[in-house]
């Protein structure tokens, strides 16, 4: 198993769409400074219940949903190596019959044909 990074837990930036701070949400325009407070308080109250409200949906959810997704992939995997993989290998075996007899058939209409026009041509031979 690989090693579980408890620090960044997102080391291939799968959610990077999700990363959002108080500044990409709420801004005031400039000049707007007389309520320094109220935008300081917004700010506290803006991060805090965002990490609150995540810590709670992970902390109800998230074991289940990890479950589930466990449960998704072993289905995948156990598909993919008792049912798709053995009818990949199934048709190999049998368009590789097929393969072989198209090209007998091929050669044996196209061959005469071929041989026919070559010696046809080898009359315009320069010397």
């Amino acid at each position: 198993m690989a090693h579980l990074d408890l620090v960044n837990r997102d080391p291939n930036n799968i959610n990077d769409h999700l990363k959002v701070a108080f500044e990409d949400v709420l801004a005031e325009p400039e000049g707007a400074h007389s309520m320094d407070c109220v935008w300081t308080n917004s700010y506290r109250c803006f991060n805090c219940w965002k990490d609150l409200c995540y810590m709670i949906s992970t902390l109800c959810c998230g074991l289940c949903l990890a479950m589930e997704w466990g449960c998704e992939f072993a289905g995948i995997a156990f598909w993919h190596v008792w049912y798709i993989t053995p009818c990949m290998k199934v048709l190999e075996l049998n368009c590789g019959c097929l393969q072989k007899l198209y090209g007998m058939c091929v050669h044996c209409c196209m061959d005469p044909c071929c041989e026919a026009c070559g010696l046809l041509f080898t009359a315009f031979r320069k010397n």
